[in-house]
């Protein structure tokens, strides 16, 4: 399993609408609205590395009002 954190920018007052939305996408476990320079950070798991790639490119990037997304893959410490 593959997880990450996609972090969001969101054009004025689309926040709300962009919150609704990303929580029906297959794969979010957690969705959150938050201040500072990032305006949702959303959680996600996938089977693999490809598939989460996908799923960020064709379903979160492509929700209207997104300005522009950061994801960070979880790893285990070493």
């Amino acid at each position: 399993m593959v997880r990450a954190y996609i972090f969001i920018k969101s054009e004025p007052g689309e926040q709300g609408d962009i919150y609704t939305k990303v929580l029906k996408l297959k794969g979010v476990r957690s969705a959150n609205t938050v201040l500072g320079i990032y305006d949702l950070i959303v959680f996600v798991e996938s089977e693999s590395l490809e598939n989460l790639g996908k799923m960020i490119i064709s379903r979160v990037q492509n929700l209207k009002g997104i300005k522009d997304t950061v994801s960070c893959i979880v790893v285990e410490p070493i």
